[in-house]
């Protein structure tokens, strides 16, 4: 029995087969969070932190433990501080032998992503997956009071997120993210990173765009940046979909092409019907018609109205009689139609005269 074990484990190292990095990454994880509760001696202190952290699943506020314990919110909060305060000072003093190797892969997986991460990203890293909550839970745990590590906790501005501390302090990365946000607002329009650095002092775009990732007030689409509010970097609807499609592709273009675009997009939410897309072009004024099924945007000089409106408009800006060429000339840069259908309309007498044999005037 003992020679057939021997036998596949010296099988399973000819062949390659090891222990997944990611597997070795999640025990080591394990034994730093199992290690640093050691510290925490009293069963009940070790019951607040797990469920304050959500080390077995979900997170827990203080007034939910403190009716669990039967205790008051101030004093679950009140041996909260006091716990991660010993565990602080037992990190320094290096008391944790299990969390050296845990701050190892952590600020390993930073140093790539930019120093700086959010949780939900550097988890996935380290997992090689999407991580659980408790998963990711366990990583902020150890972050909270490893020396080498920072945290920002989540509010309405920033997502929860871990950084080097010799890169900066919790105060310190949150004022980094808001003068990204603030160089952006203060452009008005979304920024590439490029663009970014050229105002900004860092070492490398990778970094701005690691900070940049934790805010909540800025979106990223296409490779630019901007506030979370504007469709063109964080489209919510269809019709701010097709506005960022055809702003894209700075062209005209046909509403199946449009929808084939949206599927092929990294928007959201993507299933979109054609029919849906259609009708959102025909509601929202910022489309234009100009041509059968094909749309372009009113910033580029399009309007709206008919081929007679269009020859209309051209005629009343001429001071002199044009010719049908001419005419039909200006009217295809505004509308994507077979020549015969201008001239069809400008046979229209109660709108245009014809004063020789090939020019016109408005009736």
């Amino acid at each position: 029995m003992t020679y057939g074990i021997i036998f596949i484990s010296n099988l399973n190292n000819r062949v390659g087969i090891k222990e997944k990095p990611m597997d070795q990454n999640a025990e080591i994880l394990k034994k730093a969070i199992s290690g640093s509760l050691k510290i925490v001696e009293q069963e009940r202190e070790k019951e607040i932190i797990s469920r304050r952290f959500g080390l077995k699943g979900r997170k827990e506020t203080l007034e939910q433990i403190g009716e669990t314990l039967s205790i008051t919110r101030e004093r679950v909060r009140q041996l909260e501080k006091a716990i991660l305060i010993r565990l602080q000072i037992s990190a320094e003093e290096n008391q944790i032998p299990e969390l050296a190797a845990a701050e190892k892969i952590l600020v390993r997986n930073l140093t790539e992503m930019g120093r700086v991460a959010r949780l939900d990203a550097l988890a996935a890293k380290i997992y090689g997956k999407t991580a659980t909550p408790s998963e990711q839970n366990g990583i902020y745990f150890i972050a909270t009071f490893a020396k080498n590590l920072a945290v920002v906790e989540e509010n309405d501005r920033y997502y929860y997120s871990i950084g080097i501390a010799e890169y900066g302090s919790t105060s310190e990365i949150r004022s980094r993210v808001d003068q990204i946000v603030s160089v952006i607002s203060k452009n008005k329009q979304p920024m590439t990173l490029d663009e970014l650095d050229s105002k900004l002092d860092y070492e490398h775009p990778d970094h701005i765009k690691a900070v940049a990732s934790i805010s909540k007030l800025l979106a990223t689409l296409n490779g630019v940046w901007g506030l979370t509010k504007w469709p063109s970097v964080n489209p919510k609807n269809i019709r701010d979909k097709i506005y960022v499609i055809l702003e894209s592709k700075k062209e005209p273009m046909h509403f199946s092409d449009i929808a084939k675009e949206i599927a092929n997009s990294n928007f959201k939410r993507k299933n979109v019907t054609m029919q849906a897309i259609h009708n959102e072009l025909i509601k929202d004024p910022r489309f234009i018609l100009i041509g059968r099924g094909i749309y372009a945007l009113n910033t580029w000089g399009y309007k709206k109205g008919t081929i007679s409106d269009i020859i209309v408009s051209i005629l009343q800006k001429s001071e002199k009689p044009l010719s049908k060429e001419e005419i039909v000339k200006q009217v295809l840069k505004n509308r994507k139609v077979k020549e015969t259908t201008i001239l069809l309309n400008l046979q229209n007498k109660k709108l245009f005269k014809k004063i020789d044999k090939n020019s016109y005037v408005l009736a």
